[in-house]
């Protein structure tokens, strides 16, 4: 199958809210064809006729599968419901969406290997959900899966361990070196459970990465983390999909940029070499 280069829609995420079908414009402007949409069960119907205009296609999405509310990373959070996954995948299949990847869970839910058993239980009970409406389930990582361990596990390898074999994994690479930890060598490990990943890069600047959202991040190619062997290392990945947290200067150059790195590999026939 052919690696199908992507943008998280996040990345653009204020644009988005302010003018949904002119950014999806500008995204295909910069060579796109497929995007990874965010909290797309609101806005299922408008959001499938703007990427049909535009000629998009979204195999992936990201929606809460395994919490009841959303914490943010920097500790804060809402008590909107999460929509049950019935109505999530109900939204998946108007998007034409096949996989959807639950995005986060918060810190405090990975300090004791209990804590990710019951994690993993929702993902599998997700995902025999999914399964009846042709619909994967997936999981997808910052840095605090990879910061804890278990027995000489992180905690996303233990997850992995636990989950039922039809859930896959989106890693993404810049939150992997965050942590501390060679995204190669994890994406070796994790092997085929991994279809998708997050292109992210930085420098890695201590100062810039205290910051929320971090302040170092760079078109793809241009940081430290080792994008270009961890696209090789990966077996089976369908989905490479580029996102910032936070850029300042001109996001739309940069997601072109980032999509140009991406293009000028030989992704498929990388994936065949590993």
């Amino acid at each position: 199958m052919p690696v199908q280069t992507s943008i998280q829609l996040f990345t653009v995420n204020a644009a988005l809210e302010a003018d949904l079908d002119g950014t999806l414009a500008a995204v295909a402007a910069r060579g796109f064809t497929a995007v990874e949409p965010y909290d797309f069960v609101r806005r299922a119907e408008p959001l499938a006729a703007a990427l049909s205009s535009r000629g998009l296609v979204a195999p992936t999405g990201h929606a809460f599968l395994a919490s009841t509310s959303f914490v943010n990373p920097d500790g804060s959070g809402t008590t909107l419901p999460v929509p049950a996954p019935d109505v999530v995948f109900d939204a998946a299949q108007t998007l034409g969406m096949t996989t959807v990847i639950d995005p986060y869970t918060e810190p405090a839910r990975w300090e004791r290997v209990e804590q990710i058993e019951e994690t993993a239980r929702l993902l599998n009970a997700a995902a025999e959900i999914g399964a009846g409406r042709g619909i994967r389930v997936g999981y997808h990582n910052h840095a605090h899966e990879l910061e804890v361990t278990f027995d000489g596990k992180t905690g996303l390898e233990v997850l992995a361990d636990l989950l039922d074999p039809r859930v896959v994994l989106e890693v993404d690479l810049y939150w992997v070196a965050r942590a501390g930890v060679d995204p190669v060598s994890l994406l070796r490990t994790l092997g085929d459970r991994v279809i998708a990943v997050h292109v992210k890069d930085g420098t890695l600047d201590p100062e810039a990465i205290a910051a929320y959202p971090p302040a170092d991040q760079v078109p793809a190619g241009q940081g430290v983390v080792p994008l270009r062997e961890a696209l090789a290392a990966a077996s089976a990945l369908e989905v490479a999909i580029v996102e910032f947290d936070h850029f300042p200067g001109d996001l739309y150059d940069a997601i072109e940029q980032s999509r140009t790195f991406l293009d000028g590999l030989d992704l498929d026939g990388e994936k065949a070499a590993a």
